[in-house]
């Protein structure tokens, strides 16, 4: 392994012991003894990467919305409709929520009143789910005088709201819980010839793809690296 290669793994493995220092002590209890002790090193070499804790936090923040870009990038490049990524994209963001603390973190420090830097996870989530109903309106899957204004609104307001309810109770990120919520709102949201062609529970798209797999493989492996 080179020293380039070694660096980049540790640096991984500082921002994923962040994420989850961050996620149960909220960012004014985190300690960097803490974060590094997490990911196997020294304080030192926590340095070398970061200057400090408001620089890990930053670095956690946007690494969580580059996966969530990428995700929802990857989602529409597999679907056929904006409809359908958007509900698919919901579905991913769920998972991730459930599974990478990474994302988790970084949604929490966007609202954390002791850190505000950007960039905000809910108004980058909001500003997706608004582009995916504008494409929708432009294709003709949308259906007709729906407001797309409130129908970003409340799409936005209810994965918000699960994401903050799933902190203490991992139900409310649930598939069934989505799928429910879509079940709803699909049939308003929908063109007539387009609702039947919508998978409210999710398509194969919205599966954990092979890029998020590969990175949770190298955090995971930087940790034992440097560890």
């Amino acid at each position: 392994m080179t020293k380039q290669e070694r660096a980049t793994r540790t640096r991984h493995a500082l921002i994923r012991s962040a994420a989850i220092v961050f996620e149960q002590h909220g960012y004014a209890q985190a300690r960097l003894v803490l974060i590094s002790s997490g990911a196997g090193v020294s304080t030192g070499a926590l340095h070398f990467h970061f200057d400090n804790k408001a620089a890990v936090a930053e670095a956690v923040v946007a690494e969580a919305s580059r996966g969530l870009r990428d995700m929802s990038g990857a989602i529409r490049r597999r679907t056929d409709t904006a409809l359908q990524a958007l509900v698919d994209s919901s579905h991913a963001l769920a998972e991730r929520l459930r599974e990478d603390p990474v994302c988790r973190a970084g949604f929490r420090l966007s609202c954390d009143g002791e850190r505000a830097a950007d960039p905000d996870l809910r108004v980058e989530w909001h500003h997706r789910v608004r582009e995916l109903l504008d494409e929708a309106a432009a294709d003709g899957t949308l259906a007709e005088g729906v407001s797309r204004q409130d129908a970003a609104a409340a799409t936005v307001a209810v994965t918000a709201g699960l994401e903050v309810l799933g902190r203490h109770e991992p139900e409310w990120l649930s598939p069934y819980t989505l799928t429910g919520f879509w079940t709803l709102l699909l049939p308003r949201l929908a063109a007539a010839g387009t609702l039947a062609l919508i998978a409210p529970s999710g398509t194969e798209a919205a599966a954990r793809g092979p890029a998020f797999a590969a990175d949770t493989a190298a955090e995971t492996a930087g940790a034992a690296a440097v560890t």
